[in-house]
């Protein structure tokens, strides 16, 4: 059966810019008409280079436009930007007197959990980055270059039960996030930091995505594959390591298991602009997690000049039209899911939508709404009114004590405002 998640410099042009000079690659231009080979490693089909010939820094969930933009609008006072700041510099895990816990090893599931010592840190590391990009104060680029650096002089094993892999997924791509912002930082060990990614993280996420802890392919939901990848392109970019940030890529376009764009959104609406999500039927917690996820992965790669947020015609997005619409209250079609065909894989299916969890509040929203109706200038009301509905988007820690509300870094308002 399936096993369970237990968490419930180029500033950034217009898409037609971005083309014309060479910079995006589109489902329908540079990286189609690639999309041959095999991947070195993962289960993928077929592959492309994918790669920037130049990774550009910082580019990941925070490219320079979007930093400076929050400089700017938080200095003037303007809204809902400075409403996202306020709910930054409110968080405990933002102040510059955080405490670091760092440990050799981090153990999820099974006897000894002790990973939220590490979900904590990494947002502590994390706000403080954001404080000290967007607020300029020495204190907490301290904090943030000391936890890293702390964590990076210590840990040196991630292990648990399967739920191993959805920590090293889900905080290896927050830790690369934390990092990439603290790239260049009087004192940070940003080589040392690198060496822990790629020896603690990676082979993890590498094994998981070509073995699927020996399961059947089927065997996990599309969230455990997304944290993954969500990791091994982070550390791709951090890394400047192309051939970790196409294995991401391919997977994402063309991988077995259900992260992989077509087995995530596995079926499309095209009259109602809907597409289903792949643990709809599941519950909603988890599939607002993989909104946030997928977001992360399109967001990344646009960082580095690649649109996946558009890929398989505006597939994501449709499945995000879904997913906003459903748990704003409305109906949305439903088709018959099932999984578990074939060897060693026991047939289930999920015949109705779930409404378990309907209506949870994660900060998933921003991002979305950002890009698809300002960048794109789309038509997305179901995302721009969830957007609305969590605005103004927190982060780690006010979303729950547990796992769940530490499962995306969150800040969206502050950081994905126009």
């Amino acid at each position: 059966m399936h096993r369970m998640s237990r968490t419930s410099p180029h500033q950034h042009l217009p898409s037609t810019e971005l083309s014309r000079r060479g910079l995006l690659r589109t489902a329908g231009g540079l990286t189609a008409a690639l999309a041959v080979g095999a991947s070195a490693t993962a289960l993928t089909g077929s592959t492309a280079a994918a790669a920037p010939a130049t990774f550009t820094h910082p580019g990941m969930l925070h490219a320079y436009g979007e930093l400076n933009r929050a400089k700017v609008r938080v200095a003037a006072g303007n809204e809902p930007w400075l409403s996202g700041w306020n709910r930054l510099t409110a968080n405990s895990h933002s102040a510059g007197t955080w405490t670091a816990r760092p440990q050799a090893t981090i153990i999820r599931g099974g006897t000894g959990e002790n990973y939220s010592l590490l979900y904590n840190d990494i947002h502590a590391a994390y706000q403080n980055a954001l404080r000290w990009k967007i607020a300029g104060t020495t204190a907490h680029g301290d904090k943030a270059r000391d936890i890293l650096n702390a964590w990076s002089a210590t840990l040196t094993t991630v292990t648990g039960n399967a739920d191993r892999f959805l920590a090293a997924g889900i905080y290896g791509y927050q830790f690369a996030n934390a990092a990439e912002l603290m790239r260049g930082y009087s004192g940070f060990d940003l080589d040392r930091f690198k060496t822990m990614m790629l020896n603690v993280f990676y082979p993890l996420n590498n094994q998981f995505l070509n073995s699927h802890n020996d399961a059947c392919i089927t065997n996990y939901w599309a969230n455990w594959d997304l944290c993954t990848m969500n990791s091994i392109l982070a550390i791709g970019i951090l890394c400047d390591d192309a051939a970790k940030y196409d294995e991401a890529v391919n997977y994402f376009k063309n991988g077995a298991g259900n992260g992989s764009i077509n087995h995530a959104v596995p079926f499309v609406y095209d009259s109602e602009g809907l597409a289903q999500w792949q643990e709809s039927g599941r519950d909603q917690g988890h599939t607002m997690m993989g909104m946030g996820q997928m977001g992360a992965f399109c967001e990344m790669a646009w960082s580095q000049g690649e649109d996946l947020y558009g890929y398989g015609d505006n597939r994501f997005m449709k499945a995000a039209q879904y997913v906003a619409k459903y748990n704003l209250g409305q109906d949305v079609p439903f088709t018959r899911y099932t999984w578990g065909s074939g060897q060693n894989c026991a047939q289930q299916a999920h015949t109705v939508i779930s409404a378990n969890s309907r209506g949870q509040i994660r900060p998933v929203w921003d991002i979305l709404h950002y890009h698809y109706a300002r960048r794109r200038g789309l038509s997305v009301p179901y995302i721009t009114a969830m957007a609305e509905s969590v605005r103004p988007e927190g982060g780690g820690g006010d979303y729950g004590a547990a796992s769940g509300g530490f499962d995306q870094l969150g800040f969206g308002t502050l950081m994905y405002a126009k």
